[in-house]
């Protein structure tokens, strides 16, 4: 074992390739007296099970279509129709009010330009090289069924790199070199290149992985295997890609994109109103925790089985940074909302409650997973939170050999860090009040997909523990709110 001085990490040494459990055995903490199979084999029954979904081909058609349509939309709403619904009166001249409403709206606020271009891609390449140069600790994933229980190497420097960023940024603002409004006076624009952006690494990594014989999991149809994606671990020299769209990405830009509504409004007022003071924290306390905790991302389901396609790729570089902020967007739009100091401390406070149990409850699992497979290091990382994690966790042992976590909060719901999450996310729209669908959006989208997100989870689970995945469930029957679903 060796020390990190950087960061007060401890690196460790791969531990062995996936057979016997490894980890303390704390049999006291055994809910299920059946104990794992010596002979747990290397290869995993989802591992080559092609299941079909978001409707398969014609759905994933439909979403890699209608995605970029309903971004577009919903940005000429926002910008041009003070954050309402553009609906035409009648079918009559539809192509007109089409042209005159949508399309005109959307290219004079949003066409491509060479600022948005060095703005995005600029950062884009500013985050890659610092995810080449920065200190971090060396963390091993899953054992890997396609390599021969291979653990994967995966360099976890994300903290580093996001602090840079920050440091970086405030001082080019505070220098007089770039004035971050500019990030919001070209949201438009910066969000049509993140969506071609988001394309070109969906077909390069498609054709890329297909022409170099590595492709996983494959269905046969080119439109689903395009969004569901080729390649199961790509990487780029000691980055691994998925980890890197994940987190270095689409989470710090979301920041930026609402610290840079914050200058607008700022150079607009001559003040940052507290709802937009909120919005910069909000973005800023999800950014920090997730790239905080990198190295427990490396054992999630996205990172062991998903793979990388227009899902991920879409999703990451696009959506997240150019969908979620828009409650940001109508903060700067719609002008100073002058709510009570009580909605606002309430919208305050909610915000802070959905953020510890959200950042305790991934912090249990998460590290609940590292401590039994004996990758588990200590991170004295901001903020380090109370209640987020005890070596002691009740837990299920499947035969397949992994262990299902039924204590800590996970003893109440299945999924109580997507309640949390769902929590922030309406403190989001609350502190935009009532007038606009608009700062509820990520809400009811969030919602709609985690309860995908879950179902899809249950059929792969039910796959691969069996017996013991309906004995989990029979424990903890909820879902996201205990006693209610």
């Amino acid at each position: 074992m060796s020390t990190t001085a950087a960061d007060n990490s401890v690196s460790i040494t791969p531990p062995p390739s996936y057979g016997a459990v490894q980890g303390e055995q704390d049999h006291a903490n055994i809910v299920s007296s059946d104990g794992p199979r010596q002979d747990a084999p290397k290869d995993d029954v989802t591992d080559n099970h092609v299941f079909n979904e978001f409707g398969g081909p014609v759905g994933c058609l439909a979403i890699l279509i209608g995605i970029p349509l309903l971004m577009c939309y919903s940005w000429v709403c926002l910008v041009t129709n003070q954050g309402h619904f553009l609906i035409p009166g009648s079918f009559s001249g539809l192509g007109a009010w089409f042209v005159e409403r949508l399309w005109e709206p959307f290219w004079a606020t949003a066409s491509p330009n060479w600022m948005a271009v060095k703005i995005y891609l600029g950062f884009t390449l500013f985050m890659t090289a610092l995810g080449f140069i920065m200190p971090g600790p060396q963390m091993y994933g899953y054992p890997v069924p396609m390599y021969g229980g291979e653990r994967l190497k995966y360099n976890c420097n994300a903290l580093w790199s996001w602090w840079a960023a920050q440091i970086v940024a405030a001082a080019i603002y505070l220098l007089g070199w770039f004035d971050l409004a500019q990030i919001y006076i070209n949201l438009g624009p910066i969000m049509t290149v993140s969506l071609i952006w988001s394309f070109f690494v969906t077909f390069l990594c498609y054709f890329v992985t297909v022409a170099m014989g590595k492709q996983h999991r494959m269905s046969g149809n080119f439109i689903y295997d395009l969004f569901m994606g080729a390649c199961l671990y790509p990487r780029l020299g000691s980055i691994d890609v998925k980890l890197f769209v994940e987190l270095r990405l689409p989470w710090p830009m979301l920041f930026f994109v609402s610290v840079g509504c914050a200058a607008q409004q700022y150079n607009t007022l001559g003040y940052v109103t507290p709802e937009s003071a909120f919005m910069v924290l909000a973005h800023w306390l999800y950014s920090n925790a997730c790239n905080k905790g990198e190295e427990c991302v490396i054992t999630s389901w996205d990172m062991f089985y998903e793979k990388f396609g227009g899902l991920l790729a879409i999703w990451n570089l696009a959506v997240v940074p150019f969908m979620y902020c828009y409650s940001s967007i109508y903060l700067v739009v719609r002008g100073p909302m002058n709510f009570s100091i009580f909605w606002v401390a309430f919208c305050y406070a909610l915000l802070l409650v959905g953020y510890f149990f959200w950042d305790t409850g991934n912090s249990q699992r998460n590290r609940f997973r590292m401590y039994h497979s004996g990758t588990l290091i200590n991170r004295n990382a901001f903020p380090k939170l109370p209640c987020s994690f005890r070596p002691d966790y009740k837990y299920i042992q499947t035969e397949h050999g992994n262990k299902l976590l039924v204590d800590g909060w996970f003893a109440y719901a299945r999924k109580p860090h997507y309640t949390a999450d769902l929590l922030m996310a309406l403190s989001w729209g609350l502190i935009c009040g009532f007038e606009s669908f608009f700062p509820y959006y990520y809400l009811v989208f969030f919602l709609i997909a985690l309860v995908h997100r879950v179902t899809r989870d249950d059929e792969r689970c039910a796959v691969k523990y069996g017996d013991d995945w309906k004995k989990y469930h029979s424990m903890v029957p909820y879902k996201f709110f205990p006693g209610i679903y």
